[in-house]
């Protein structure tokens, strides 16, 4: 049986000293893949040759995993959805459980031509991403911060979409930009600053604050601030989707039942978590 190249071995077993064997494993090879050598090609035992450039990479690129910094911000990009993101630290890292909730938009989406809004839209990996498997939906997204729309912005020439951005406060604003939609969406921040030491080391040390973090005296902020401007701003029969902390899934399909939303659901994520909510107006 072939074994790995050496520089490939050094690296997965530098990395295990601080994640499992098959995450070690999964990096190593994303580290690789980026400089051009196939998965495939590790697996066979191909020798692998590099030059001074890419062994410097290399090195840098294992230190920063050692403090563990993302492997997807020291490489400036993540998948999401079968498709390429670039990310840096203004925005979240795109993580499984949203795709969930793009798959489930997807699925459920019945318009061959829906409005939809994206609120908190960071890289803007929901948007593009909806926009590219609904392509004659028409899009907008915003975030409060002016860095993550210019990310945004870039993703979206990136994946060849066009999708209109704006900055926008969203727990500051009287009405949302541009007509009524027939689908509004959101992934918003939703942890507890309680939860905070639960959390992985590297999401707390380098992920944004601001986009995970909400005040222990009012943790549903968002949810009901977007709540009450999607009841104003949905078509007729028109659907929110959030994802939420999943303790929260009692309180958050409250929210939608106080405001009249009906089949309000709570759905689970495929770890069996409470995870996303959706209700129509």
């Amino acid at each position: 049986m072939p074994l790995p190249d050496e520089h490939f071995t050094d690296l997965r077993t530098a990395l295990s000293a601080i994640y499992s064997g098959k995450e070690a494993e999964s990096i190593a090879f994303l580290v690789f893949e980026h400089l051009g050598i196939a998965k495939t090609e590790v697996l066979a035992g191909k020798k692998i040759m590099l030059n001074e450039s890419d062994s410097q990479f290399l090195l840098g690129v294992k230190a920063r995993l050692l403090t563990n910094e993302p492997i997807q911000y020291i490489l400036g990009e993540a998948a999401f959805y079968g498709l390429r993101f670039e990310v840096n630290k203004e925005v979240l890292i795109p993580r499984q459980e949203t795709e969930e909730l793009v798959d489930l938009i997807i699925r459920e989406n019945i318009l061959e031509k829906p409005g939809i809004l994206d609120i908190g839209t960071g890289s803007g990996c929901i948007a593009i991403s909806l926009k590219k498997n609904i392509p004659d939906a028409v899009i907008s997204a915003c975030d409060i911060s002016r860095e993550a729309i210019e990310l945004a912005e870039k993703n979206a020439l990136l994946n060849r979409v066009k999708i209109q951005f704006h900055q926008k406060d969203v727990l500051h604003i009287a009405s949302l930009p541009g007509t009524k939609y027939d689908i509004i969406v959101s992934n918003p921040p939703y942890v507890t600053k309680e939860e905070k030491i639960l959390m992985d080391s590297n999401i707390v040390a380098f992920e944004p604050v601001e986009a995970l973090f909400v005040p222990e005296n009012n943790p549903l902020v968002f949810y009901e601030c977007i709540i009450e401007l999607a009841a104003r701003n949905l078509t007729d029969n028109g659907s929110v989707y959030f994802e939420i902390n999943e303790s929260k899934g009692a309180e958050v399909e409250m929210l939608l039942n106080e405001a009249r939303f009906k089949a309000v659901r709570i759905i689970k994520d495929i770890n069996g978590k409470d995870r996303f909510a959706t209700g129509n107006i």
